[in-house]
């Protein structure tokens, strides 16, 4: 089921993403599974985990998984896992065990392929609860860029990323495979900036123009936008 949600402005679509965060995983663990979520980086994802409180979720039993990562030093300001922690994970107490960060480039891989095979062995089995994914002006989701060869990858779930258009070049990705294997992905979107991309998503775009048009979770697929981002919508 895929379903497109629209707020007035970039404040209130951040608040209805937190608190449908932390009402989606105190589902899960009222049903007695641990969930697992996959984040997101992005002005709109961090916006949004500022804005998450404890509420119903027991933040010790949540795993906790990044769709991307910038492959740099452990710690870096550009990390997707560092500014996750600084925005809401330190705060509400996950521990370091739940956290399932991407290797960074001074834990001695030899390569980023490596890299990206050894984080491959850390996923569950089993499917993600929930996938937060930002979208780029270029139609890009975690770093699955347009027209790169990773798109197309059926079989590994994790990928090195080299030539990034977006700096730094090397990244470590999620792939379709793995990303659509989630009960739920929920693409976050803010800014007239993402407009086009929205629209070709949503339209007639293709999956090497957009590869944000790729995304789908096994249960729901939901696009939660404000006004900006869908104003070239239908």
């Amino acid at each position: 089921m895929s379903s497109t949600e629209i707020w007035s402005d970039a404040d209130a679509l951040a608040d209805a993403i937190a608190q449908r965060i932390v009402a989606r995983l105190a589902e899960v663990q009222r049903s007695g599974r641990t969930p697992s979520i996959v984040l997101t980086g992005g002005t709109i994802a961090i916006a949004a985990y500022e804005r998450i409180q404890p509420g119903e979720v027991d933040w010790t039993d949540v795993d906790v998984y990044w769709g991307d990562e910038r492959f740099v030093p452990a710690g870096h300001a550009d990390r997707n896992d560092q500014q996750a922690r600084d925005a809401f994970l330190s705060r509400l107490g996950v521990p370091g065990s739940r956290l399932h960060t991407m290797p960074a480039s001074d834990e001695g891989f030899p390569s980023i392929g490596a890299a990206a095979d050894a984080h491959a062995s850390v996923l569950p089995d089993g499917p993600f609860d929930l996938v937060l994914l930002g979208v780029g002006p270029d139609g890009h989701i975690a770093s699955l860029f347009p027209g790169f060869a990773q798109l197309h990858e059926t079989e590994r779930r994790v990928v090195g990323v080299e030539g990034s258009p977006k700096p730094p070049p090397e990244r470590i990705s999620l792939t379709l495979p793995a990303v659509n294997h989630a009960r739920s992905v929920w693409l976050v979107v803010s800014g007239d900036g993402k407009a086009e991309a929205v629209a070709r998503a949503l339209g007639d775009g293709t999956l090497d123009d957009t590869p944000a048009r790729g995304a789908h979770g096994t249960d729901e697929t939901v696009w939660l936008l404000d006004q900006a981002a869908a104003s070239h919508l239908p």
